[in-house]
């Protein structure tokens, strides 16, 4: 991130160009967010299969961590926008989507493998903790070892947890 500073010509006392409000540093140092709360209520409201959070890896190292064996995870890149800043990152430091998709979180803090009968109650339970939480995609059958799969490109919005569905029987609690 240094480097993309310098690169940019920018200082971490001005104003950044993605969050004008604040200076650079301000908004480079904004803390991660932690879920236990929103991640507990979810598990109560039955369904959860599995949880990612996505740190250093983002989408592509973290959430297969989540994954049995043999399910790959499906993700549709046009359902949520990166916040603001990984747009100017990508930009300045002439960075490709799937390498920001493996790399940062790119507004997705946290992922959700979710039953598809539950769905509902799991975003349901994140929302009334304060966490935004969407549906992102689904499982599908792969070979050997999770991943994922992306379809379409990223566009503009924010989300912070996300929930992917699995088509397998489950009992939600509610």
């Amino acid at each position: 991130m240094r480097r993309v500073v310098e690169h940019s010509g920018l200082t971490y006392d001005g104003f950044a160009p993605f969050a004008p409000a604040r200076t650079l540093g301000e908004a480079l140092l904004t803390p991660t967010l932690l879920y236990v709360k929103s991640a507990l209520a979810a598990i109560r409201a039955g369904g959860v299969k599995g949880l990612a959070h996505i740190t250093g890896g983002g989408l592509t190292e973290n959430t297969p961590r989540a994954l049995p064996e043999g399910l790959d995870a499906e993700i549709d890149l046009g359902l949520w926008t990166p916040p603001p800043v990984f747009g100017w990152l990508a930009k300045v430091a002439g960075i490709e989507e799937r390498e920001m998709l493996r790399t940062f979180n790119c507004g997705i803090g946290l992922i959700a493998v979710a039953s598809e009968k539950c769905s509902g109650r799991v975003i349901e339970a994140f929302q009334e903790n304060g966490d935004k939480a969407i549906r992102l995609g689904t499982l599908v059958a792969g070979e050997g070892e999770a991943k994922v799969r992306y379809r379409g490109a990223l566009k503009l919005w924010r989300t912070r947890t996300a929930i992917l569905i699995s088509d397998a029987a489950a009992t939600c609690a509610r």
